[in-house]
């Protein structure tokens, strides 16, 4: 029985799976989206949101915590600097996992994963579905209020 095991092994033992995670949390920082397969995007999810949480608050002890988990002085600069101040005010769900197929040689179920605040085309997607919501009554008094703002250039064009 496998009663509390969450994480998925990913066919690798301890050390290989850290260090694979680890290099793909870098990959993401570094490059914001990265293609792999969906059980590694899940899994990675699962391990860079906690670190992203930790990145929000600039503190010596974070930026340890943090580098003892990626090793690499160029990503947590561009953590703690860049990524940090976009994630700022989201209160978690740093990632986004977009499907995108089956890959050809062995039909693995391939995504993209990114840093959600990075992707400028979704961004400009919701601010235009938030202006859109309009009401009924809303449409009958902006009519109303246009033929009112006609109607005195149509008299000051008839004289």
């Amino acid at each position: 029985m496998r009663h509390n095991k969450k994480f998925n092994h990913l066919g690798r033992k301890a050390a290989h799976r850290g260090a694979m995670l680890s290099n793909m949390a870098c990959s993401l920082i570094m490059h914001k989206r990265i293609s792999t397969t969906l059980a590694k995007a899940k899994a990675l999810r699962i391990y860079v949101e906690p670190l992203l949480t930790k990145a929000k608050e600039d503190t010596t002890a974070n930026r340890r915590l943090v580098f003892s988990e990626l090793k690499q002085k160029e990503v947590i600069t561009e953590l703690f600097n860049n990524v940090s101040e976009k994630i700022a005010n989201r209160p978690g769900g740093y990632t986004r996992i977009l499907r995108t197929g089956f890959r050809l040689g062995d039909a693995a179920e391939m995504c993209i994963i990114e840093l959600v605040d990075y992707n400028e085309n979704m961004l400009k997607e919701t601010k235009k579905a938030a202006k859109k919501s309009t009401r009924r009554a809303g449409k009958k008094a902006a009519a109303k209020a246009e033929d009112t703002a006609d109607a005195p250039a149509e008299e000051a064009k008839a004289e």
